[in-house]
């Protein structure tokens, strides 16, 4: 097992198998600001946004992620402390609503106010306080634990690594449906219920494999899942 999530961890981390997936949103925003003031704070409203987006097929969430940094005009950290937000209740993605896109730059420009930067908070303070959604200890929170990934991972390929206080070994795996399959597939979960507990099981089982950086499984779960199952994997909510 180790030997084969070794292989397919190095032959899907790559950037061209992430061409058309949420992630280039916050890449694109960190190559913008790169010199800026405020670019560790465009970088992290990107991640939020584009995380938040994540779920449904790869073409539509890059097509929705594109109409939400547009209406942004490419300068998320600007767009939020202005306060004028697009608030609608129509469809910005799937079930997202622009008010629901409004709502969060709102909890944002209030964190903002006070704090330099998200990486402090919890996962659950994140849920609360950035997400508007009510406290759960128990759920996976996919998206924040995706976002975590891009933010703290630090080899230089897919994700960003601009937050240096946490440990790539602190990571806790992004469990979506996908995840869970491939998982439950090679054996590594018998657990049905696509929670935290379910998360951190996986996520003990790869800090075997790569115990500095576990999420670098989820490139093997990734591609595993690829070339095992007919159909693009694509990202999808928990």
């Amino acid at each position: 097992m180790k030997e084969l999530l070794t292989q397919y961890a190095d032959m899907y981390n790559r950037p061209e198998y992430f061409e058309s997936d949420p992630v280039i949103f916050p890449k694109k925003i960190a190559q913008l600001s790169l010199s800026g003031k405020d670019s560790l704070k465009d970088v992290e409203i990107a991640a939020v946004i584009a995380a938040h987006l994540a779920w449904g097929r790869r073409d539509m969430i890059v097509r929705n992620g594109n109409r939400a940094f547009d209406e942004m005009k490419w300068q998320p950290y600007r767009y939020v402390m202005e306060g004028k937000w697009r608030n609608e209740r129509i469809s910005l993605h799937r079930t997202v609503k622009w008010s629901d896109f409004a709502g969060i730059c709102f909890r944002l420009r209030q964190f903002y106010t006070n704090y330099d930067s998200l990486e402090s908070l919890t996962p659950d303070l994140f849920r609360t306080e950035i997400y508007g959604q009510k406290s759960d200890l128990k759920a996976a929170n996919k998206k924040i634990h995706l976002l975590r990934r891009w933010m703290v991972r630090d080899d230089g390929i897919v994700d960003l690594g601009l937050w240096k206080k946490t440990s790539p070994a602190d990571l806790i795996i992004p469990l979506d449906v996908h995840v869970h399959r491939t998982a439950s597939m090679l054996g590594i979960t018998s657990r049905k219920s696509m929670d935290l507990s379910t998360a951190l099981e996986i996520t003990s089982f790869l800090k075997e494999i790569f115990p500095t950086d576990p999420c670098r499984g989820d490139f093997a779960l990734f591609g595993y899942g690829i070339t095992h199952k007919k159909g693009e994997i694509c990202d999808s909510c928990c």
